[in-house]
């Protein structure tokens, strides 16, 4: 379809949120090389924290970009491709760089002001940043009337992220983002499968009950901690072969325990993965790390993992009801932030509001 509009439709503003994600297991398998070579699985769920994006359009030959989270505003000029590179709005730039310049892209008809906002900063270990990028090329391909189905919106995030502006990191947060809801997605050579869990209200409700979000008080760069995880997989390190291929396995095991409603079981396995993925790098966890986890099993949690590469930013643990204000009490006293959540079934959506 044709991107050339009559008139410049300054009117009217395109907006999209896409869903931040929590991953229960898996996460690392689907990191290049591991997939293409035996296949990398993940099981996550999306919750009630988003990623928003608004553009509207100008008549001014002006792309305008404000970031609310990183406090940035910069403008760049229409019709030109954009520099990247050790830039806070490299992400931006990718996708409108994407838009234009990559393969089928077309120049944009008039300038535009894009405004961005995140409910978690990146390196929370939400999957912030790909589910910001999502939720940007939402909005600007409702603008430009380009008709993509969800599984083109997240091959186009990743190529973006991964490939375009050479990013490290894996490829769940891009399908989370897009299709919302629980998934049990498969990573392969040349695609992605993403399976949509059928639970039963009730194992949703109680799960849902069950978890404790608790920020540990600082983000982190998670680029890092990926690169090493995957050149020692390319050593085949036997400690991080070990840890992804059970991880892999476990995450396969958890299916089956939430489509049974066996959530006690759920988190103790929970524990059994969080013990294999601290073997991938020891960037993965620290001693206040450490500290939070043990404090919360003391208390009776479960398991639990850190959310995301590692190194910081949330902390999940599973605990049973009888004991749950009583961990978020003990956490909170050793500095940890409980961010309450609910599970979100949707994903990316877009619309159009009138000035």
């Amino acid at each position: 379809m044709s991107t050339k509009m009559n008139t410049i439709e300054t009117d009217r503003i395109y907006r999209a949120k896409a869903p931040l994600r929590i991953s229960f297991c898996g996460g690392g398998t689907d990191v290049s090389p591991y997939p293409e070579e035996k296949g990398g699985v993940v099981l996550s769920s999306t919750i009630d924290k988003y990623a928003y994006a608004s553009v509207r359009p100008i008549s001014e030959p002006i792309i305008h970009v404000t970031s609310l989270d990183l406090d940035v505003k910069s403008e760049y000029p229409l019709g030109e491709k954009l520099p990247t590179g050790e830039d806070p709005l490299d992400l931006v730039k990718g996708v409108v760089n994407h838009l234009q310049w990559g393969e089928g892209g077309a120049p944009f008809p008039s300038g535009c002001d894009i405004f961005l906002h995140t409910d978690a900063p990146p390196g929370s270990g939400l999957g912030s940043s790909s589910t910001l990028v999502t939720s940007l090329l939402g909005a600007l391909v409702e603008w430009l009337r380009r008709p993509l189905t969800p599984y083109e919106i997240a091959e186009r995030t990743f190529q973006i992220e991964r490939k375009e502006l050479a990013l490290a990191g894996g490829r769940q947060d891009q399908y989370a983002a897009t299709f919302g809801g629980f998934n049990y997605i498969e990573f392969f050579a040349d695609h992605t499968v993403v399976n949509p869990l059928r639970l039963h209200r009730h194992t949703q409700n109680e799960l849902e009950y069950s978890l404790l979000l608790c920020f540990t008080g600082r983000t982190r760069q998670s680029a890092h901690i990926v690169e090493n995880q995957a050149q020692s997989y390319v050593e085949r390190k036997a400690p991080v072969v070990e840890a992804l291929d059970e991880m892999k396995r476990i995450t396969h095991d958890m299916k089956g325990l939430l489509l049974r409603n066996r959530i006690a079981d759920f988190g103790r396995m929970l524990h059994e993965a969080w013990i294999f993925k601290k073997n991938l790098d020891a960037g993965i966890t620290n001693s206040q790390i450490d500290r939070l986890y043990e404090l919360a099993r003391s208390e009776g949690a479960l398991g639990g993992k850190i959310l995301g590469a590692g190194g910081g930013g949330f902390l999940m643990t599973l605990v049973p009801f009888e004991r749950k204000n009583r961990i978020a009490a003990a956490l909170r006293e050793e500095g940890g932030e409980i961010l309450p959540f609910a599970f979100e079934e949707r994903g990316l959506q877009t619309w159009i509001a009138e000035r």
